[in-house]
């Protein structure tokens, strides 16, 4: 593969300004109030359903702007940047209706697609409490019920839930039925009658997004909910995180990228011994280490990116590389962010703390950094 199919084009470019004119604007300046208080980033929200930057994924003739795969990884790195809950905004869409745009039927995708390009938020229902990793150990079941489903079970650590509209469901509909090929997807909408949510969840960081449990009490869905064929649902989802974890890999380079930012411009205005701290080599060769990790982590997300617009065959491994090397890399970041910044970088007073809070869940969520090793270590050995 060479640089020029993944290198950001001009288009890319001014879509990154635009963004970060956005982000500094109308986010950034809400996002200390938004993490103290826990609250949705409704200023993030409005803003972004202003500028297309909601749903950037979603194709023209579904109401969308049609942005490519690498398109849709800057406008999540770059309101990571400022904030990482708000980030979640358009990530989630694309990780709650990528299942629609890739196994399902023209009716679905023109009903839901358009709905989440108005401003309905699409969240993703596949975890439970004791199916992590192991998705096809789930226990949520539909059943038939005439023309349509009865849907009873609980979903776990729902992203944006109880804020979006719209979800895309995993749910056994063949309890004897081979393992994983007896799931199948539905599309819940947020005002069917028996589907409620649990509190919010007390988390360490992104904590504007709220994360909670989805609950199923004899929810009816008709015939025309379902994504794709039935019992195909763990594939479209396994395909889904394929492309979405290029998401999160975009997250965690624009949260590391903030954190860079704000301890370059600290050390170099604090002065120790007559001297800003910026001009102490050991300072130099972290700020050196920072920068190159980052940098690193950038590229490989631009290339899982062309591979996701390409759907190519090795999309797979380069989506886990990418999310797994970008996340612990933003971990690293963080964390020697706040070192640069010493008793400073432990306080609220400044971002920097918060970022470090941020950046912990992007190794865990969408398939923790161990299941991603697993992943890459399967696809190199096959």
């Amino acid at each position: 593969m060479t640089f020029d199919l993944f290198r950001p084009t001009e288009e890319h470019d001014e879509l990154r300004a635009a963004v970060r004119d956005v982000v500094e604007g109308k986010i950034t300046p809400h996002a200390a109030e938004v993490d103290a208080d826990s609250r949705y980033p409704q200023e993030a929200h409005d803003a972004l359903l202003a500028t297309d930057f909601f749903a950037p994924h979603v194709p023209e003739q579904y109401g969308g702007v049609g942005a490519d795969a690498l398109a849709t990884a800057i406008v999540i790195e770059e309101v990571a940047r400022g904030c990482a809950s708000s980030s979640l905004i358009p990530a989630v869409n694309k990780l709650g209706s990528m299942p629609v745009q890739l196994g399902g039927g023209e009716e679905v995708k023109e009903k839901y697609l358009t709905q989440l390009a108005e401003g309905r938020g699409f969240s993703y229902g596949l975890s439970e409490r004791e199916a992590g990793s192991d998705t096809a150990s789930m226990t949520t079941r539909a059943v038939r019920d005439g023309d349509g489903w009865t849907l009873n079970g609980v979903k776990t650590w729902i992203t944006n839930a109880g804020e979006s509209d719209l979800y895309t469901v995993m749910a056994v509909t063949d309890p004897d039925g081979a393992r994983g090929r007896n799931i199948t997807a539905f599309v819940v909408e947020k005002g069917d009658e028996g589907f409620t949510f649990s509190e919010k969840e007390r988390k360490l960081g992104i904590k504007g997004s709220p994360t909670r449990e989805l609950i199923f009490d004899n929810v009816h869905l008709p015939a025309d909910r379902i994504v794709g064929a039935e019992g195909e649902g763990l594939k479209i989802a396994l395909r889904t995180l394929d492309h979405t974890r290029v998401t999160i890999a975009a997250q965690a380079v624009g949260i590391a990228q903030g954190a860079l930012d704000y301890a370059m411009g600290y050390i170099k205005e604090r002065k120790q011994f007559g001297k800003a701290i910026a001009d102490f080599q050991g300072i130099q060769f972290m700020v050196a280490d920072m920068g190159m990790k980052l940098e690193a982590a950038r590229q490989l997300t631009y290339v899982a990116a062309a591979k996701s617009e390409r759907e190519d065959a090795d999309l797979g491994y380069f989506g886990a590389a990418a999310k797994a090397y970008a996340s612990d890399a933003a971990m690293e970041i963080t964390t020697d962010a706040v070192q640069l910044l010493g008793g400073a970088g432990y306080v609220a007073d400044h971002p920097v703390e918060r970022m470090m809070r941020d950046a912990k869940i992007t190794q865990i969520y969408e398939g923790t950094n161990q299941v991603q090793r697993l992943v890459m270590g399967r696809k190199l050995l096959a």
